[in-house]
């Protein structure tokens, strides 16, 4: 403390200054912080945190704002010492720092995770409790350039205490000093968390036995509230519910099965994080040599028992420490789940993540999502609390078709393959009732198929488990339907089977009679929410779920006329532009869109020239230049992390 106090001295001449003689002081309690006006060559803001015996401090030229979207310079300076928190006066001319200071605010504040180690990372988030400033913030350190000052921003974080700066000015409105104020009244804290909003609606509460998630519901374009939504990646894996009570952690499917036997890596490394009691919600996936989620190397895992490489992201909390949460904002639920992972500090283990959010307009985030390979995105609004049913307060977009079929059968295999050709696939339509969708006849490998013939033809039956057509095949092994399969395609046919279907794998969290065909639910701003699950009658309106706990009420293609494909609007899909084929220009875009996973390998990071014709291909045609764009490039690059 001697050492990290020597500049301040140096700086100061005491027979003159009536600032403070640096010296050790220990003080009890709860942390102090203050922030002094100090009308120096210019006027500015003293930022200060009691922190291992000292003040550190930063110098704020423009004082702080509740808008998270504006970042303050803040100029780390030299440690003051902890009695400098009550120093108001005029500091003597030809003096260090010379002119008034004014103590404009004062309290406690708490740090998010380990303090010592966030200031010397860079990266300090912390609750304030003063008189001006409350609610969470961060201070992040930049870049430093040589021979200059150390460089810091202070952020105001998301919560209910933020506000647009053109609406409060925190240091415009309230610019007295609060010298003669007793030091604000902290809230009890409790094992839940820091938030008022959380405080305010937390019930004392026994941890239920059982626990079913919040699901979303599948929209055609993203919500136009802006600032009103935040996003995540939408992962390709299993939804799992996690219960903590003291030393026990359970692992649950969003169906009710305990899949903890699977799962010992993650319940240790959820063991040794130490968790309050509660119950959390996540998925399960398991990242390809991309970095990105692949669900079939998560199937094999399961097939083979080696679930080690399965990596758990948490992305809520619904009890927690003995309360109840769930009518407590989504961005307070959040806020409290960080900082346990914060908390956790060396004891957290890679295989138990985080699922950041983006505030990225979310047309991008789809685009970039896409760009990628992955499912599409999943928005939250912020305010919602925690449903335990299908909400709109929860929507997903996804980047194509895909969906759960039953197998009801499969045909002979042909040339060298083995095993079979393909499966033939169906759903139940709204009586319950299996009506024949089409055929599977890619994306499988060879050890696939022999893993999977096996299971058929220990399924086998005699007659068909259909009703109505069952599709031109000439000779079709039928199979009980208890097998469950994820299948990405390309659009419906009007005659209601998929075309250019991929086989993705087997899902075994998905029971059979919860399969149904998708149908798309337009998300409105004059709408009801009540209205959104209403639908049609019968399985049309309440329809399967997905991994991500999504409800599977729709899945029109993102290239349908009325969609959006990535983040552009399709203007006139039906126009001809092969006339000697007939071809449409969705028809086009359907096809790339479907061999586009192909297509990408070939095409990242280089200039690409496109063909354009206005007037069809038998018209007019020019190139047209792309460039790769390097702040996209950064952004991918980011999902990837």
């Amino acid at each position: 403390m001697a050492d990290s106090l020597k500049r301040y001295r140096e700086k100061r001449d005491f027979s003159i200054t009536p600032e403070p003689v640096a010296r050790g002081e220990k003080i009890k309690g709860r942390l102090a912080f203050v922030i002094q006006k100090h009308w120096a060559r210019r006027l500015h803001y003293d930022f200060r945190i009691e922190l291992n015996g000292t003040m550190k401090s930063w110098a704020v030229p423009k004082g702080p704002s509740f808008d998270p979207h504006i970042k303050r310079m803040a100029m780390h300076v030299e440690d003051h010492p902890i009695s400098y928190n009550s120093f108001e006066g005029d500091i003597p001319a030809r003096q260090y720092g010379a002119g008034k200071v004014m103590i404009w605010d004062k309290g406690t504040w708490e740090p998010i995770g380990n303090a010592a180690k966030g200031y010397a990372a860079g990266h300090l988030k912390f609750h304030l409790y003063g008189h001006k400033l409350v609610g969470t913030w961060a201070l992040v350190r930049m870049n430093k350039r040589e021979g200059r000052q150390d460089p810091w921003l202070l952020i105001k974080e998301k919560d209910e205490y933020a506000q647009a700066d053109s609406a409060f000015s925190v240091v415009d409105e309230r610019p007295d000093s609060v010298a003669a104020l007793d030091p604000p009244p902290v809230p009890e804290q409790t094992a839940v968390a820091s938030g008022e909003a959380t405080r305010q609606v937390a019930k004392k509460s026994a941890l239920p036995e059982k626990f079913s998630p919040q699901l979303a519901t599948l929209v055609e374009h993203p919500p136009t509230e802006a600032g009103e939504w935040l996003y995540e990646l939408k992962f390709d894996g299993y939804r799992i519910l996690t219960r903590v009570e003291g030393r026990s952690v359970q692992l649950w499917t969003r169906n009710g099965n305990c899949w903890t036997a699977q799962l010992p890596v993650l319940e240790k490394s959820l063991q040794d994080m130490k968790l309050p009691d509660g119950w959390y919600d996540g998925e399960i996936v398991v990242l390809g040599a991309d970095g990105l989620p692949d669900f079939q190397l998560l199937q094999q895992a399961f097939d083979g028992q080696h679930t080690n490489d399965i990596v758990y992201y948490l992305f809520d909390v619904a009890y927690c420490g003995g309360y109840d949460i769930r009518d407590a904002p989504l961005i307070e639920r959040r806020k409290l789940l960080k900082s346990l992972f914060d908390g956790a500090g060396d004891k957290l283990s890679g295989n138990i993540r985080f699922s950041d959010s983006f505030d990225v307009d979310p047309h991008d985030i789809l685009a970039s999502a896409c760009r990628l390979g992955l499912e599409g995105m999943i928005g939250k609004r912020i305010d919602s609390s925690y449903t335990q049913r299908r909400s709109p307060d929860w929507v997903k977009l996804k980047c194509g078709q895909r969906q759960e079929f039953v197998i009801v059968g499969h045909t002979d295999p042909q040339g060298s393959r083995a095993g079979f050709g393909s499966l033939l696939l169906a759903v139940h339509d709204k009586d319950g009732r299996l009506r024949y969708a089409g055929n599977v006849g890619s994306g499988f490998d060879d050890s696939g198929l022999g893993a999977l013939s096996k299971k058929l033809h220990a399924l086998h039956v005699k007659e068909a488990p259909l009703e109505g057509p069952t599709g031109k095949h000439r000779k079709v092994h039928w199979v009980k339907p208890t097998l469950v399969a994820e299948i990405s395609f390309s659009n419906w046919t009007a005659g209601g089977h998929v075309r250019h279907a991929v086989f993705r794998g087997l899902r075994t969290d998905k029971k059979p009679e919860e399969i149904v065909r998708e149908k798309p639910t337009l998300l409105t701003e004059d709408e009801p929410h009540e209205k959104l699950h209403e639908g049609h009658s019968g399985h049309d309106s309440l329809v399967s779920e997905g991994e991500d706990g999504g409800a599977r009420t729709a899945s029109p293609s993102p290239l349908s006329p009325q969609s959006t494909l990535s983040s552009f609007r399709i203007t006139h899909p039906d126009r001809i532009v092969d006339k000697e084929r007939g071809t449409s220009k969705i028809e086009v875009l359907r096809y790339y869109a479907l061999v586009a996973p192909l297509m990408m390998e070939h095409l990242k990071g280089r200039p690409v020239s496109l063909v354009r014709a206005p007037t069809g291909v038998g018209g007019e045609l020019f190139f047209r230049s792309i460039l790769s764009n390097a702040r996209w490039r950064e952004f991918e690059r980011s999902l990837r992390r």
